[in-house]
């Protein structure tokens, strides 16, 4: 395949430029628009970013700084959750070391008076014990008398 040019085409010498008075004009208002817009646009947009950007850098260190302030104040809340922890811990040992001696002097006094109790009721039961055999006793001998009587009263009869 082979590509033709048209001659006809193919433009003879460089580019003609009309530079003429409208170019001029164009530039002038061009400068004066810079001129005029530069204060009334251009500066106090430049200068509403720049306020913006220092606010932003202010309130990212404020952050910054509060995040430094939240994280030392978790470290102390986390140092005296310890602390309060190790207190609770000391109070609870002291208080079941104080529950198991209170539990213990109320085993012996219990056991003390369980063995007073039993004690008592053993006196008692040996002193009606001893009652009941001196009773028996007596009876017995009652008894013994009065068969003695019948049986020679029956022998003398």
């Amino acid at each position: 395949m082979t590509i033709s040019i048209d001659p006809r085409l193919v433009a003879v010498g460089g580019v003609t430029l009309d530079f003429d008075n409208t170019v001029i004009l164009q530039a002038l208002l061009f400068t004066a628009l810079l001129l005029i817009l530069k204060p009334l646009l251009f500066d106090p947009v430049l200068r509403v970013f720049s306020l913006r950007e220092e606010r932003t850098e202010g309130e990212r260190k404020v952050a910054r700084e509060l995040q430094e302030r939240a994280v030392e104040l978790l470290e102390r809340y986390d140092r005296e959750l310890g602390r309060v922890n190790e207190v609770a811990t000391r109070e609870r040992e002291r208080l079941r070391a104080e529950t198991a001696k209170l539990e213990n002097e109320i085993m012996r006094e219990a056991r003390e008076a369980t063995a007073r109790i039993i004690e008592e009721g053993r006196r008692r039961i040996e002193a009606e014990v001893n009652a009941i055999r001196f009773d028996l006793g007596r009876e017995s001998q009652r008894a013994s008398e009065l068969i003695v009587q019948r049986v020679l009263g029956r022998q003398a009869n």
